[in-house]
């Protein structure tokens, strides 16, 4: 890829990495601080990146960025819930209402996954990097990052099966 063709891919892939580094952080400001980190990152080794693995090679510059600010600031907090309430079309129909109960159920519920679990789902199952991908974002090996993806969904199917036994 040519220096010249990064408003290219930041068009493309601004709100991904925005909204991968929101799950992450939790936070809108620092999300929006990462996420240009992630670009300023780009543009100055853009020209080590493949042109077919532009979408993971951003996903782990954001990922390393993040790492970066975790260590620093020395916290990590889960979304807020605003963010996910503005997901849902403002209506007030009882599918709307759903939704956004849905929406805050799996927020607690991914909230709850260690770490490493929570960025394994968020990388597959939310921006669709395949497992080697997402493996290579997360620095461990394929069959690691498999037994990672399946420990979360585990818990999250447990969450489910506990939520529904409540009510």
């Amino acid at each position: 890829m040519k220096r010249n063709s990064l408003d290219e891919i930041y068009q493309m892939y601004v709100m991904d990495i925005y909204r991968y580094l929101r799950s992450l952080c939790g936070d809108h400001h620092a999300a929006e601080d990462l996420m240009q980190e992630t670009f300023y990152r780009a543009y100055l080794y853009l020209e080590d990146c493949k042109d077919e693995k532009i979408k993971p090679w951003l996903f782990r510059v954001a990922y390393n960025a993040f790492v970066d600010y975790k260590r620093k600031e020395g916290r990590s907090t889960v979304q807020s819930e605003e963010f996910f309430k503005q997901l849902a079309h403002p209506d007030t129909t009882e599918s709307t209402l759903l939704r956004q109960e849905r929406w805050e159920e799996m927020r607690i519920a991914i909230g709850e996954l260690p770490d490493n679990q929570r960025h394994a789902l968020l990388l597959h199952d939310f921006h669709g990097l395949s497992y080697l991908e997402a493996s290579d974002i997360m620095n461990v090996g394929l069959s690691q990052y498999k037994i990672l993806i399946f420990r979360a969904r585990q818990k999250l199917r447990e969450a489910e099966r506990r939520r529904n036994e409540h009510e």
